[in-house]
């Protein structure tokens, strides 16, 4: 009977410990606490990034699916998935070059709006998945693994804005 109630009481003030500990954000899931802003301000930051390095293209986009927030100290951490396509008039939405991968980005709120002051990709290979593990929070590891939905949503929406781009005189 003693052991049982010592157990429950390590339970009880370790239950308490975690939920009292300082400098743990609060991880909010979805985007809803991301502005238009926040997500223009991440799309032209990774269309700045890799517009020199992949096959020349006449324009760049770049959809993202958010998984998560959290802050701390007026940096926005942003858990995410990402994709990047350059594209051509002549091949209509044929994507000529670019990447889908999930990505960690922090942003810090500045006069002017918002800036991007980290942005963190998984490594290749062997190291991909643990890499993710050191990104993200635990809760999103498995989706950024393992995400096939996201992608093909992600790709749709891209079809939809190079149509729009197309369509411009």
């Amino acid at each position: 009977m003693k052991r049982w109630s010592m157990n429950k009481m390590i339970l009880i003030l370790s239950v308490f410990l975690v939920g009292c500990a300082p400098n743990s954000p609060e991880i909010k899931d979805g985007n809803a606490h991301v502005t238009k802003e926040m997500d223009e301000v991440i799309s032209d930051y990774i269309v700045e990034k890799y517009k020199g390095i992949y096959y020349p293209s006449e324009k760049q986009f770049e959809v993202h699916r958010i998984y998560g927030t959290s802050e701390y100290k007026e940096i926005i951490n942003v858990y995410m998935w990402s994709y990047f396509g350059g594209f051509n008039k002549d091949s209509g939405t044929n994507n000529q070059s670019g990447h889908s991968l999930p990505v960690f980005i922090q942003l810090k709120k500045v006069d002017s709006g918002y800036e991007v002051i980290k942005y963190t990709e998984p490594k290749d290979g062997n190291q991909y998945a643990s890499s993710i593990k050191k990104m993200f929070p635990e809760k999103y590891v498995k989706m950024a693994v393992n995400d096939t939905e996201t992608i093909e949503d992600l790709e749709k929406e891209m079809k939809e804005q190079v149509e729009g781009w197309l369509q411009e005189k």
